[in-house]
């Protein structure tokens, strides 16, 4: 469902509303790190809240934490190859500090969670923030409409839809 955030966004053409029912048996695992508790906790607040509007069970939703935004990818191509989801979502934040860490975690992280989505073919919802600063992370894991979990969840669902559409 979109956001009024996400129709202000310059350029942004929000998706349709999902159908009465079209995702009540869509499988969906979301899959958190443990750093930044409190920023990834707000992700996840979103996440659900996304989840819920666009009518996904509970019951068919599953969580999972892993140490940090290096080892999404593993986790979720593990979790794709099960062949139990239509969708996956990852959540974390991977803060910059003074050192290159920042470049090989954010980085490997985006490029292996790609590979896993296109090897696997299952659509991946990309709620790992990359940012500058822990203020940040914080605006963009807000409780408001631009929550960045609620966005990583909204757009898996609508490339479920269109996987769906195209299989037809």
């Amino acid at each position: 469902m979109p956001t009024k955030a996400a129709a202000q966004k310059t350029g942004y053409a929000a998706p349709p509303r999902p159908a009465k029912g079209e995702f009540k048996n869509t499988r969906v695992a979301l899959v958190a790190t443990r750093w930044n508790v409190e920023v990834v906790q707000a992700l996840l607040a979103g996440a659900r809240r996304c989840l819920a509007a666009w009518g996904v069970a509970d019951k068919h939703v599953e969580e999972f934490l892993v140490p940090g935004a290096f080892e999404l990818p593993l986790a979720v191509s593990r979790l794709m190859k099960t062949g139990r989801y239509d969708a996956v979502v990852t959540l974390g934040a991977v803060i910059r500090g003074d050192t290159p860490h920042f470049d090989f975690v954010a980085g490997e992280c985006a490029r292996g969670l790609r590979e896993a989505s296109q090897k696997q073919g299952v659509p991946l919802g990309f709620g790992v923030l990359t940012v500058n600063t822990a203020q940040q992370a914080t605006e963009r894991a807000g409780a408001g409409p631009a929550n960045k979990g609620y966005e990583a969840v909204a757009a898996a669902l609508e490339m479920v839809r269109l996987v769906r559409a195209l299989d037809d």
